[in-house]
Formats: structure tokens, C-alpha cells, sequence
């Protein structure tokens, strides 16, 4: 198949000569004409029409032949799964087949094809197989099973396939073992039905030492999950796995290192088995920094994660973290971070003496980092600390100025670990005021003069100087400059006076800025009410900064060193934060288009262009033909959903939140140009997108609709409403926990209030640095909800700091239906990373003021539309609420009375919504005229989708 000429086929009448081909008598031409299939199929041509020729090709001997028919029937067996069922019969006599090479492939393939009418009868062949004489076959049958369970889950189980799996971890053969341990670690992601045992544990450890080292990773891996029973089963853990270090494959040794981590707290802290153990720890990890970059990587990623947990095990290999002159630069900042971890009085001469060589390299990025170091060093070890300020004076003389603005920043982290000691270093960092024009550095200059006025004799001046340009500077500056202006004032009242009124004017009367403006009045408020109390405020002791800030939190850290070797462990985030904890089948995970930005048509055709956040978004040209093939190959569904969105290019999938969103901004997508985009025009069918499957028919309304309605009957008059009714307020959610997203707490609502839709949220910084540069944006969603402006937060969001923000939406954006229907996916992104969450919007928030229908109107409408459309519910009146409150309640949410009438001891009660997309809603609400508080609903409308969760937001009105 590596012959280029089977890829070189690009005539006309390919397809018909290929046709010909594939069903010649000899046996050498027709095996040619599938390479040839293959070759197209591997290049994006679609093949498709050759189904029932290739599969007629099924019938033979030849091994290489049948490989290469199973290939084409894996790729297109779902987009024709009525055909794919002739090959069916073939599969089941391949599992017979005297060659085992031929019977595990056929079981392999059987578990590839996605298509769910062929798993039926995959279920008695995969028996045989499990049970067969030949270990390559059971070994293939053990992944199969999981394969099985990712399609059907009650087939598995109500099969016995999950006890079959269990015996195999008995089997003689170590591959076996380790594949079935692999499948049941994959089902049991998905639900827990096996848990490891004593028993099992030691059939895992004998097959360890025999197994290939993919099979030795999920042993191992299994093996971290299980709690031993008494200190001496964890001892002999230890022992049996420890051999597993020394190991060629990093992936092995990571895992064993994880095991041994967990094992380890398991045993007494003091005891000499822990000792020696941790001896035996270091050396592997010392020679994983000796593989490639990539791996170095990942080693040093973990390694940080270790000497966090127990920096005693790696305390005397300092010098295997020093960088050296070819490592990438995410080596060397990897390093950087592990050197700090194990600094200590005992090294610190030997990190200080690399770091200052560090400061003098080229990298302008690894050089501010390197002098970062230097006083993170100083903050750590009391005792280098006058050594460290002594290397930062030298680098400040140096007078580059990246150097001169990071040694500024940290020599204020340093004056508030140790206040009143270094201090005689003001005048030095005075001198080089004028070259400090980044924000942090300014801010921090601006920090030490305030602090330390008393000491500055021409503090005012410094501060003054900076006042002149305030409005300039950045609203850090701002506020570090009103603070200290302030400190200055409070120091020495008399010859400050004016500088301070000058500061608080520019804050409170000429900044647009609510966080300045808010600091400005407390302070002026403080200042003019009470000097004494001002004192206490501003210039109040400080707590000591600690040098354990940037480390991880114990819960966090417990949970990643569980997860050594694995992305967990490399992003230092929690798999929730990144993976679906619910381990949804991927048949069932539903694509959703490509974000775009507000306003944006989402049409797969535009131009390429920068993607929103700095992301490039190729165009839909730029993505190949061949990515379904790919996706196939791969077993995932990625079908596009039927509908008018997805008629142009099919959609991209997007994960289910949890931890995070793929494609949410439109990676693969359209292009973005600009948050200030022009929207598009709404769709000429607003649920064009949705598709429309009828519903069940239920009961019609009962009486005569004419005369209820006055039309032509006897007359009804509309009920009165009762005043004084809320609409419901949807209450706050938790959207973001700071403990998963890096600091950034995002709790909020979708409201509707004025006619508009606004996004209510209450941004919380629990993060140790400012959050500033915040933008949101919408995925695709059921009604076109997207900002109708773009996310402004004028100032940074400090540390324990809570900003409210009113965000405007419309609905005039790209329309695809959800699952929930009023399911949004939204993306925030501020100065430290993106953030994915969901959310499912209230529908009365779609619900337009314009929705009272006349009656004539509501009843032609009634009728016009088929009884399938038509959906009863039953709602509990659990308030006692009369028929005027009902009225009343449901105004207030913008759902009208048309009208209502006694029938029958019933009250009939009939109402309208549209939505903001057009679309209307009929409503009948059928209710005992004693108060019985059981009442039935009708609801009716062309469009059945619109229909979905409708009774829920009743019950919701009615509840409130």
C-alpha cells in the first residue's frame, strides 16, 4: 500500500472501472482494485458507491485481501447500515476460521463498526471468543467488550460480558490480563460494576513482570485505585512494583512512581521501608530529564507535583534542574519552577549563582522568570535573603531595562516579607524611575514610595510626577497611585495637601473607571470624617507574604498526584475540569456547530481570519474532506444532525462541560472578525434548525371552542387579572468555582426584565493576581442567543474582590438546536486563560411582551394546527392559587389571557406566548372550580420543539 501509484488515480470514470475491477474472476486484479479503494478513501474521495462490490470481495482466502475489505467496511459500514448487515454472515463464519489471525480480526472489526442493528449479532461470536484456545484472540475479544459497552451498555451487562472480562484477569496469558484490565478500567470510567480486590491484585501482579509496557501501564494504573487492607499488603505492594522504576518506557516508570506515591501514605512516616523507598525514587525520575524535550517535559511537569507532596525525595538532586544552554524554553521554565520548590539553606549559594547567570541570557521570557526566582528564593529562605537583594542591585545596575522593571517587582514582594531591613535600597531603585514603563513595575515603584514616604524626602515630587500623566496610565497605576498619594498625605499632612485633593479629584470627579472612582470617595469620606480612623485603614499592618503562594491547594495536589502520567498531572488541573465525568457514549453526544462571535451568520464559508481571543479559525475550505474518514478510523460519531444548520458544512463536535468545551471558539470554524460585528438577519423559519418530529396526539380540548371563545355562540368575557404580580426571578448559579477555574468564581443568571434579555453575573476573583481583559462569547444555540455588545469590565477584578456585571443579549444570532433546547454554551476569557461553562436559560425569558393574541386569531390558529401537535401535562397547584392569580402570575411573565369561561364545574382557562423568534405557543388550562390542586395542560403549537420544558416553566410560575 506504500506504492504511490495506487494514489496517483485521478482520471474520469475511476469509480466504474474500479466497479469492474472488483468483481473480476481473477483473484490478483481484484485484490488490486481494493488497494486501489483504499488508497481513495485514505486521500478523501468518497468511495461510498463501491460498498456492495468491496463487501462481495469479503468471500477469500487471502488474508491481506480480507484486511483490506474490513478497513473499507469499518470506514463506510455507518453511512450504509443496511448493507453493511450482508457481511455479517461472513464475520460469524471468520470467528470459526481455523486461523486465529482471521478470527481476531473479525471480532475487532465486528466491535469498529459503530452500526447498532449489527451489535445483535456480534454478541454469541464475541462469546466464542473470549473463550478461544488462542491467547491473540481472547486478548482482541477483551477490547472488543469495551468497545460493545461504549454502544450499548445494557447489552454488555444483561450479556454477562463484564463477569467473562472478570475471568480473563485469571487467563495464563499477561497480555490478556492486560487487556482485560484495560477494558474493565474503560467501563468502569463509565459506571463502577467491578471493584479490585486482594485476589485480583495479586493476578495483576504476577502478569505484571511479563507484559508489554502498554499492558504493564493499565496493570499498573488499575493497581493505583486499590486501597490495601493493612500496612503490610501496601509494603508488599511497594516491593513487588518497585522493579517497574528502572523501566526503558517513561510511561511505566510515571505510573509505578504514582502507585508508590499513593502506597506511601499508607505507611508509617518514620519507618525505614519509606526511607529506602524514596531512595529508590529518585534515580528514575533523574534519568527521565535525559530523553527528549517532550518528555522532559512531562517528567518535570510531574516532578512538580512530587517535590510539592514530598520534596525529600528529590532534596539532593539540584543540579540535574539546572537548565542548560539547548533546552526549549518550556524546559527551562519547567526547571526554573522545580529549582524554587527545592531550594534551602543547604543550596541556596549553588541556585542564587545559576539564576544571576540566567539573568544575563538572551530569552527576554526566561530572563524576567530567572529574576523572579531570585526573589521568590529570598522569600523562601530567610537567610539568602540579604544575598538575594545584593544579586538583584547588580542586575539592576546592569540597566537592561526588563531586568531593572522585574527587580522592582520583586524587591516590593521582598519589603513586605521583610519589612524595615532592606530599605537603604530605595535610592537605588529611585534612580531608575524613568525607565520603569510597564504597569507591574510602575505600580510596584509607586507601592515602595508610598510605603516608605517617610523615609523619601522628595516622595511628593516622585509621586507627583506621576500624577501629571494619571489619566495615561493604566488603572493599576491608577490605583496603587491614589493609595499611596494617599499614605503620603496621612505621613505628612502639611505639604501634601493639594497633591492629595489634585488625586482625588482625577479619581472620583474625572475617571470613568467605578473601581477608582469607589476607592477615590472612600478614602475623601474617610479623610473628611475621621483623620484618626483614616490612619487605622490605610496604614494598617500587613500581613507577611508567604512563599507558599504559588503552591497548589492540598485537596487539588492529593487528587493530581493520583493521576501521575496523565494529562491531570501535566495541566495541574483535575480530569473534571477537562474530561465528561459522565462518560457519555460518543453515539449519543450530540455535534454542535462551530462558536461564533455575536452577531456572526456562523457561515462555514468565510474568509479565514484571526480567531476571537487570538485563536486562528481556518475556513471551512481549509478543513479536508477526508476529517470524517479520520473520525471513523477513530470510532467517533460525527454525523451532523439533520436540519437546516447543518445543510451547509457539517457541524463540530462539542464535548459536554464538565470540565471543557471543544471548538468553543470556533477552532475550525468560521472567522472572527471583531466583537463589534454586525448581526445577522434572523433565520426566514426560526426553527428551521430545530427539525421537527411530531408528537404524540393527545386528547383534544373538550367543549365547544366557538362559544367559548364568543364567536358565533354565547358570549365570554376575559377574567380580570389581578395586579401586583412578579414575574419569576430566576435565581444566581454557580457557573465557574474558583477551585476548578484558576481563581475566577463566576455565579449568574439569564433574566428578562425592561423587554430585554440580560446576563446577570457577579464576578469573584480568588485568585492571588488581578483578572483583568475579560471577553464572553455564545456557541450556536436554540433561539440565536448572543451578546447584543461585547463583555466590558473597565478595571481588573483584585484578589477577594466581587464585580457585578449587566450584560445585554438578543437573539439574532446562528440558530441549532440544543439538547436541553434552551441549553447556551458560553466561553469567558480573562488575562489568564478561556473558561468553558453551560447553562439551560428559563424559556420565559424568549417569552415577547407582544404575545396577547385576539380570539378570533387564537381559535383559526387552534384549529389549523394538527391534534399530533398537541401535548398534555399535568401541574400541581400546590399554592391554592385561583384562577385571577393564575391569570395574573402568567401576565407577569408575559404568557396572555385570550380568554376564559366556566364549563362543567371546570374552569377553562386559554392563553398565548410568543417567542422572541416568532414562534407561538397555545395554552389550555383546565381547573376545578372547588380548587382542586391537581390542573391539566394543553399546549399546542406548529412547531413541537418549541413545546419542550414548557410545563416545567409553569410549575416553576406557579411555584414562586
Amino acid at each position: 500500500m506504500t506504492d504511490s501509484k495506487y494514489f496517483t488515480t485521478t482520471k474520469k470514470g475511476e469509480i466504474f472501472e474500479l466497479k469492474t475491477e472488483l468483481n473480476s474472476d481473477k483473484k490478483e486484479k481484484k485484490r488490486e482494485a481494493v488497494k486501489k479503494v483504499i488508497a481513495s478513501m485514505t486521500v478523501g474521495k468518497d468511495v461510498s458507491a463501491l460498498f456492495p462490490d468491496v463487501i462481495n470481495c469479503m468471500q477469500t482466502d487471502n488474508v491481506e485481501l480480507k484486511k483490506l475489505v474490513y478497513l473499507y467496511l469499518m470506514n463506510y459500514a455507518k453511512s450504509q447500515p443496511d448493507m453493511a448487515i450482508m457481511a455479517v454472515n461472513t464475520f460469524v463464519k471468520d470467528c470459526e476460521d481455523p486461523n486465529p489471525l482471521i478470527r481476531a480480526l473479525a471480532v475487532r472489526t465486528m466491535g469498529c463498526i459503530r452500526v447498532e442493528k449489527i451489535t445483535e449479532y456480534l454478541c454469541e461470536p464475541l462469546r466464542k471468543c473470549m473463550k478461544d484456545e488462542d491467547p491473540y484472540v481472547r486478548k482482541t475479544a477483551a477490547v472488543c467488550v469495551a468497545k460493545l459497552y461504549d454502544m450499548n451498555p445494557q447489552l454488555v451487562e444483561e450479556q454477562g460480558f463484564v463477569e467473562l472480562l472478570n475471568d480473563l484477569l485469571s487467563d495464563a496469558n499477561p497480555m490478556v490480563v492486560a487487556n482485560a484490565v484495560a477494558a474493565l478500567s474503560e467501563i468502569n470510567e463509565a459506571k463502577p460494576l467491578i471493584e479490585v480486590n486482594s485476589q485480583m491484585v495479586n493476578k495483576l501482579l504476577t502478569a505484571l513482570n511479563e507484559c508489554t509496557e502498554w499492558g504493564q501501564v493499565f496493570i499498573l494504573d488499575a493497581l493505583s485505585g486499590y486501597t490495601p487492607r493493612d500496612e503490610r499488603e501496601a509494603q508488599n505492594i511497594c516491593e513487588r512494583i518497585s522493579p517497574r522504576l528502572a523501566h526503558a518506557n517513561a510511561a511505566v516508570v510515571l505510573s509505578t512512581v504514582k502507585v508508590l506515591m499513593k502506597l506511601i501514605e499508607m505507611l508509617p512516616a518514620d519507618s525505614e521501608f519509606i526511607a529506602s523507598l524514596t531512595k529508590k525514587l529518585a534515580p528514575p525520575m533523574v534519568t527521565l530529564l535525559s530523553a527528549e524535550p517532550e518528555i522532559q517535559y512531562v517528567a518535570l511537569r510531574n516532578i512538580n507535583l512530587i517535590v510539592q507532596k514530598r520534596p525529600d525525595i528529590l532534596k539532593q538532586e539540584m543540579k540535574v534542574f539546572f537548565v542548560k544552554y539547548n533546552d526549549p524554553i518550556y524546559v527551562k521554565m519547567e526547571k526554573l519552577d522545580v529549582m524554587i520548590r527545592l531550594a534551602q539553606q543547604s543550596n541556596i549559594a549553588q541556585v542564587l549563582s545559576e539564576l544571576k547567570e540566567y539573568a544575563t541570557e538572551v530569552d527576554v521570557d526566561f530572563v524576567r522568570k530567572s529574576v523572579r526566582a531570585i526573589g521568590r528564593c529570598a522569600i523562601k529562605v530567610e537567610q539568602s535573603a540579604e544575598r538575594c537583594v545584593a544579586t538583584l542591585l547588580e542586575l539592576i545596575q546592569t540597566k537592561v531595562n526588563y531586568v531593572v522593571q522585574e527587580a522592582v517587582v520583586v524587591i516590593k514582594d521582598i519589603f513586605r516579607k521583610y519589612p524595615n531591613r532592606y530599605e537603604s535600597i530605595i535610592s537605588t531603585l529611585c534612580e531608575n524611575l524613568d525607565t520603569l514603563d510597564e504597569p507591574e513595575a510602575r505600580a510596584s515603584m509607586i507601592w515602595i514610595i508610598g510605603e516608605y514616604a517617610e523615609r523619601i524626602d522628595n516622595a511628593d515630587e516622585l509621586l507627583e510626577s506621576f500624577v501629571d500623566g494619571f489619566h495615561d496610565e493604566n488603572t493599576q497605576v491608577q490605583l496603587q497611585l491614589l493609595t499611596s498619594v494617599v499614605k503620603l498625605f496621612l505621613k505628612r499632612p502639611t505639604d501634601t495637601q493639594q497633591l492629595v485633593q489634585r488625586v482625588l479629584s482625577l479619581a472620583t470627579q474625572d475617571s470613568d473607571n467605578p473601581d477608582l472612582r469607589d476607592r477615590g470617595y472612600i478614602y475623601w469620606r474617610l479623610l473628611s470624617a475621621d483623620p484618626a480612623a483614616a490612619k487605622q485603614v490605610v496604614l494598617a499592618e500587613k500581613p507577611l507574604i508567604s512563599e507558599e503562594t504559588d503552591l497548589l491547594e492540598p485537596s487539588l495536589l492529593d487528587q493530581l498526584v493520583c493521576h501521575i502520567g496523565s494529562l491531570a498531572s501535566v495541566y495541574h488541573k483535575p480530569p473534571s475540569s477537562f474530561v465528561d465525568n459522565t462518560k457519555a457514549p460518543l453515539r449519543q453526544l450530540q455535534p454542535n456547530a462551530p462558536l461564533t462571535t455575536n452577531g456572526s451568520s456562523g457561515d462555514m464559508d468565510s474568509a479565514p481570519g484571526p480567531g476571537l481571543f487570538g485563536v486562528p479559525a481556518p475556513s471551512a475550505g481549509a478543513v479536508p474532506s477526508q476529517d470524517t474518514l479520520i473520525a471513523d478510523l477513530l470510532q467517533l460519531d460525527m454525523n451532523p444532525m439533520g436540519g437546516a444548520a447543518t445543510a451547509a458544512a457539517p457541524a463540530a463536535p462539542v464535548a459536554a462541560h464538565g470540565g471543557g468545551l471543544d471548538d468553543l471558539l470556533g477552532l475550525g470554524g468560521p472567522s472572527v472578525p471583531s466583537y463589534a460585528a454586525a448581526p445577522a438577519a434572523p433565520m426566514a423559519d426560526p426553527l428551521a434548525a430545530w427539525g421537527s418530529a411530531p408528537a404524540a396526539p393527545a386528547a383534544p380540548m373538550g367543549g365547544g371552542l366557538n362559544d367559548l371563545f364568543g364567536l358565533g355562540g354565547g358570549g365570554a368575557s376575559m377574567g380580570g387579572v389581578g395586579g401586583g404580580a412578579q414575574g419569576y426571578q430566576t435565581p444566581k448559579a454557580l457557573w465557574l468555582d474558583a477551585a476548578k477555574n484558576k481563581g475566577l468564581q463566576l455565579e449568574g443568571a439569564v433574566v428578562r426584565k425592561n423587554g430585554a434579555i440580560f446576563m446577570e453575573m457577579a464576578i469573584t476573583n480568588k485568585a492571588m493576581q488581578p483578572l483583568s481583559d475579560f471577553a464572553i462569547q455564545f456557541n450556536r444555540n436554540s433561539f440565536g442567543l448572543v451578546p447584543a455588545q461585547p463583555l466590558h469590565i473597565a478595571a481588573p477584578v483584585f484578589p477577594n474582590q466581587t464585580t457585578q456585571v449587566s450584560l445585554r443579549l438578543d437573539t439574532t444570532g446562528p440558530v441549532q438546536k440544543m439538547e436541553p433546547l434552551a441549553n447556551v454554551q458560553i466561553a469567558m476569557k480573562n488575562n489568564v486563560e478561556v473558561f468553558y461553562f453551560a447553562t439551560v436559560v428559563p424559556m420565559l425569558v424568549y417569552f415577547a411582551e407582544d404575545g396577547l393574541m385576539e380570539k378570533r386569531e387564537f381559535l383559526e390558529l387552534w384549529k389549523e394546527i394538527p391534534e399530533a401537535n398537541e401535548q398534555q401535562f399535568t401541574i400541581m397547584n400546590n399554592r391554592g392559587l385561583t384562577a385571577d392569580d393564575i391569570c395574573a402570575k402568567l401576565q407577569a411573565n408575559n404568557v396572555f389571557t385570550v380568554a376564559r369561561r366556566s364549563v362543567d364545574g371546570q374552569e377553562l382557562l386559554y392563553h398565548s406566548i410568543k417567542y422572541t423568534n416568532k414562534i407561538v405557543v397555545l395554552s389550555e388550562l383546565k381547573m376545578e372550580i372547588t380548587g382542586a390542586t391537581t390542573l391539566t395542560l394543553s399546549l399546542k403549537s406548529r412547531h413541537v420543539t418549541a413545546l419542550a420544558n414548557l410545563n416545567e416553566m409553569y410549575q416553576q410560575i406557579f411555584d414562586n
